[in-house]
C-alpha cells in the first residue's frame, strides 16, 4: 500500500501562532489570550503532552494555577479546528503544525521514549471511511496509532 504524501506548508515560531490564530477565527471562535499560551505551549512540546502537564507550564507561564478541565476544554476546541491532534492511546495531545491542512494522519508513537510523529496515507484513510459507511456510520474520523520503537529506541 502506497503512502500518499501531501505538501505541506510546516509552520513553527511566531509564524504557527499566527496561522493558529488565523485558523481558529475562521472557525469562528475567538483567539484569546488563553488559548494563545495554551498553544504556545502545547507547540514548545517535543512529545506529545497532558492536559496537566500543559495546565501546569501555562499556570507558570501566568503565575497562577490554571484548571486543567480549563486546558481540556481549549484541547478540544483545537483538535476540532486543526490545530492539534489527540494521542488516544496516550490520551495526550500534539500541536498541528500544518492547521490549514486537513487530512488523516497515521501516528507512530514510540513505546520507550514517548516520541510520535505522523506520515498521511490517503488511501489507508479512505478505506477505514469506506469501511465504516459500510457499516452505516457517518461522520467517520480515523484515528490510527501504531506502536513499537524509534529509530534512536531501537537502535
Amino acid at each position: 500500500m502506497a503512502t500518499v504524501h501531501h505538501h505541506h506548508h510546516e509552520h513553527s515560531g511566531d509564524r504557527l501562532i499566527d496561522e493558529a490564530g488565523a485558523v481558529l477565527k475562521d472557525a469562528g471562535e475567538q483567539w484569546t489570550a488563553m488559548r494563545e499560551d495554551v498553544f504556545r505551549v502545547l507547540a514548545a512540546q517535543d512529545r506529545p503532552a497532558s492536559a496537566y502537564d500543559i495546565a501546569e507550564d501555562v499556570g507558570k507561564a501566568r503565575g497562577k494555577r490554571v484548571a486543567a478541565n480549563s486546558v481540556y476544554r481549549i484541547l478540544d476546541l483545537f483538535v476540532r479546528t486543526n490545530l492539534a491532534n489527540r494521542i488516544e492511546s496516550a490520551n495526550a495531545y500534539l500541536v498541528n503544525t500544518h492547521p490549514g491542512c486537513r487530512h488523516d494522519c497515521v501516528f507512530l508513537i514510540c513505546d520507550d521514549c514517548g516520541q510520535a510523529d505522523h506520515f498521511d496515507d490517503d488511501k489507508l484513510t479512505g478505506a477505514l471511511r469506506s469501511a465504516g459507511s459500510d457499516h452505516g456510520y457517518s461522520g467517520v474520523r480515523p484515528v490510527v496509532e501504531l506502536r513499537g520503537l524509534c529509530r534512536e529506541c531501537a537502535g
